[in-house]
């Protein structure tokens, strides 16, 4: 027997087993009126009064829905309403500047845009069809209370689920299409690797638009667990939750732990959760001093994970094995530091260029109209992740050393070193310019630029960095920019960035953080 494996089983269940045991406790602190504490029935209820507006709007099933919006209520109910009617949605990245949400709601082709209010006026030029602001305009005029909606007559696992935009190596980011089995395949794996189980309260310290909340929201309904909102990250509010909701289990960046640690050092009394909070890391590996902190002064357990959102996202594992409870704090952080082993499903190899590739049912299943990069991506039936690394002969554990891709990562956000390079290039002022991640010991990665003056031009530092922030998000732009005489080229023009990279990462042991 074949059932179709879709986002839809993960409500039933919560549905179903726990109808009335809490579901989602809303973020209290945001420009809408919160959803009140529900109930995964109530969940349930208001999902189904989201797709039967959409049904009066005339969205048809395999149409696009775009969000933007900070984390809420809402925003969990809207990654099921509108996959579970067989719909796509396209959760984006609420930090982007207004012309760049502009480019993924017209390149996605959504025809209904779902704004957070705190958002409405800055993107108030970008359109849809249909332009709704979440809250009190969506309570009235869109969702559709006790009427029931057009069920999916037709689920299929292999039918695209969502459209998650990811920066890559060019300066516009592609759709990745995550089908029904991707995130299907994805939250049990996740959920069987963190032990998550029916009595954990999860905090979603992540952004749920960044890949989907790493599948997260879809696999603690399943179980019946707790989620409780968090809007924005904030260390204090993090403690603070973590004690009055009992949070076992979340989820983050490097930057969001780092926020936690300078948390605790002003907190009043016990850190709360200390041998109970079990907290996933990845978006990029934090120093192994971080992670040896985190155990020692907040006594949460800490597990590293590597993957993409290509990979919607998991590839790999990282927790402290029994046998090395005995090893000294600082070893055993050291072993943390690495990207882990492939979890259950994921094969993967080293090519010959030292580029990591990846085999599983949680790649995606390819760029949203974009076939060339799709066909580029999956090239021989393997996902190319364009990171190099290594795979231990003894415990089969990646270790990430460089990234071939042009992509920083700062504070688990991607940035296209190109996309950072043709803002900063618009300056009059500006000859040449290579921009490259360096360490950072809170954000992991931080931009710098490398710039060449053009001849009796003059610009400092400031105004190179306010001409960027003025042009693309505040996090891609640079944090230092370093003038130059010139920028080293092959004899073919080429940037050779691992050149550019090397002295600010001379003594580490990869060349990336």
């Amino acid at each position: 027997m074949r059932v179709p494996m879709t986002v839809s089983d993960f409500l039933d269940r919560a549905e179903l087993g726990f109808r009335d045991s809490t579901g989602v406790v809303d973020e209290p602190d945001q420009p809408a009126p919160p959803v009140p504490t529900a109930t995964y029935g109530q969940l349930a209820d208001r999902v189904r009064a989201w797709q039967a507006g959409f049904d009066a709007l005339g969205v048809g099933v395999g149409e696009r829905i775009a969000v933007v919006s900070h984390n809420s209520a809402r925003l969990l109910e809207l990654l099921f309403a509108i996959t579970t009617s067989g719909r796509i949605c396209v959760p984006v990245n609420f930090r982007l500047r207004p012309d760049e949400v502009d480019y993924v709601v017209r390149q996605s082709g959504a025809g209904v845009l779902l704004v957070d209010p705190e958002l409405d006026h800055a993107l108030a030029d970008v359109k849809a069809r249909h332009r709704y602001v979440l809250g009190e305009q969506t309570e009235t005029e869109l969702m559709r209370f006790g009427v029931q909606p057009r069920p999916w007559t037709e689920p299929d696992e292999d039918a695209t689920a969502t459209i998650n935009y990811t920066s890559g190596t060019t300066a516009r980011p592609k759709g990745v299409q995550l089908t029904h089995r991707n995130i299907w395949v994805n939250a049990l794996t996740f959920g069987l690797h963190t032990r998550a189980w029916e009595r954990d309260v999860y905090l979603h310290t992540l952004p749920m638009f960044h890949c989907n909340g790493w599948g997260m929201p879809f696999v603690m309904a399943g179980l019946g667990a707790k989620q409780v909102v968090l809007r924005k990250v904030d260390g204090t509010e993090i403690l603070r939750r973590v004690e009055q909701h009992g949070v076992t289990l979340m989820c983050g960046a490097p930057a969001v732990w780092n926020a936690v640690l300078d948390a605790a050092a002003a907190w009043d009394g016990e850190i709360p959760g200390r041998d109970r909070v079990r907290i996933v890391c990845a978006g990029a590996p934090p120093p192994s001093r971080t992670i040896q902190r985190v155990g020692e002064e907040l006594g949460w357990e800490f597990t590293q994970i590597y993957g993409l959102t290509e990979t919607s996202p998991v590839l790999t594992f990282n927790r402290t094995r029994a046998e090395d409870d005995e090893l000294p704090a600082e070893e055993r952080a050291r072993k943390l530091s690495r990207a882990g082993l492939p979890a259950l499903g994921v094969r993967l190899k080293e090519a010959e260029s030292g580029e990591v590739l990846a085999r599983s049912n949680v790649v995606l299943d390819g760029y949203w109209e974009k076939p060339d990069e799709t066909e580029a991506a999956l090239q021989d039936g393997w996902f190319h992740t364009g990171d190099g690394g290594s795979l231990d002969p003894d415990d089969g554990h990646l270790t990430i050393s460089d990234r071939k891709k042009d992509v920083i990562i700062t504070g688990g956000e991607n940035v296209s070193s190109i996309e950072v390079e043709d803002a900063i290039f618009s300056h009059p002022a500006v000859a040449e310019v290579a921009v490259i991640g360096v360490p950072h010991e809170k954000w992991g990665e931080t931009i710098k630029a490398l710039v060449v003056l053009a001849d009796g031009a003059d610009a400092d530092e400031a105004a190179i960095i306010a001409h960027c922030k003025e042009r693309m998000a505040g996090y891609k732009s640079p944090t230092t920019v370093e003038f130059r005489t010139e920028i080293p080229r092959t004899a073919t023009g080429k940037v050779q960035k691992f050149k550019l990279r090397a002295p600010y990462w001379s003594g580490r042991d990869r060349g990336v953080n």
